[in-house]
């Protein structure tokens, strides 16, 4: 059953003070809305619950990407197309643009943002793992002011997140690396092309002289929320290459997969650990060992 559009009501803001003042004059009632990929299928299936919206595509601070020396900043209404056209993210950043690449189709690539893709809090998300190993931070706006965090404390729950009611998800940071780490993404889903993930792994490591001196490992539709594999990376780091079958044990236990209408947590657990096993033997063969 489609939605009665009387039902709704849209405002577009000119700039950033006006959507802070309506969002904090009445909390949690109004809700950004920015490509609306997401939003615009709910609305059509009848399912969109909330029903006071502000376009912030007008938002000038959300926009754009600046490269500094320390890092890179990338606006929240940045597109996927405009993320993957940008050479600093190709050379620097892939897995971005990897994901970037994977999400939906090129119609939804030119209107959807990286904002909304984090905002909209989908565990099978395809960006989530890259911002993960990449040690991504949010900038969040709020008439109390701006706070910065690591992205790897934004999704505490389900749906669930580190963002207040008066509070939108303003522009992200990706700190620049000046040492070539390897780097891997595998998107696994039902098809090639537009289709919701089953798994989505992203890795990299700086590894020389036969050991692993860095990692960053990632997994999405999976577990519950996007999820930084902390466990798994501490016995690459202890015992580097030679503990390949004990980190895809670790693996196993510590994505806590699920079931459902796409696949089980038996599959998600083993393509995971194949994953996982796959990038490994890429570090080898580059010289890790």
């Amino acid at each position: 059953m489609r939605s009665y559009l009387p039902h709704y009501e849209m405002r577009a803001v000119r700039n950033l003070g006006e959507a802070l003042d309506l969002i904090s004059s009445q909390p949690g009632e109004w809700k950004p809305f920015a490509g609306g990929t997401d939003l615009m299928v709910l609305l059509e299936q009848g399912k969109l619950p909330h029903r006071k919206f502000f376009s912030i595509l007008n938002i000038e601070d959300a926009q754009g990407m600046k490269t500094e020396t320390s890092h890179v900043s990338i606006g929240a209404l940045a597109t996927y197309t405009e993320l993957q056209r940008s050479d600093v993210l190709q050379n620097e950043f892939p897995l971005l643009c990897r994901a970037a690449g994977e999400t939906g189709s090129i119609a939804n690539q030119n209107r959807g943002t990286l904002g909304g893709n984090i905002a909209n809090a989908s565990p099978a998300a395809d960006s989530p793992p890259a911002l993960l190993v990449y040690d991504a931070e949010l900038e969040l706006a709020s008439k109390r002011g701006m706070r910065t965090i690591p992205y790897v404390q934004f999704h505490t729950g389900y749906k669930q997140m580190n963002l207040s009611p008066d509070e939108i998800i303003l522009r992200l940071r990706l700190p620049r690396s000046h040492r070539r780490w390897l780097q891997y993404y595998r998107k696994v889903g039902t098809r090639k092309a537009q289709a919701i993930s089953q798994i989505c792994f992203a890795a990299r490591a700086d590894a020389s002289g036969g050991k692993i001196l860095q990692i960053r490992i990632a997994i999405g539709s999976v577990p519950p929320t996007p999820l930084r594999c902390h466990k798994t990376e501490a016995i690459l780091l202890d015992g580097g290459l030679s503990r390949i079958p004990e980190a895809q044990q670790q693996l196993g236990d510590e994505i806590l997969p699920i079931d459902d209408f796409r696949s089980n947590a038996r599959y998600r657990t083993r393509i995971a650990q194949n994953l996982l096993e796959e990038f490994l033997l890429q570090v080898q063969r580059a010289g890790a060992t």
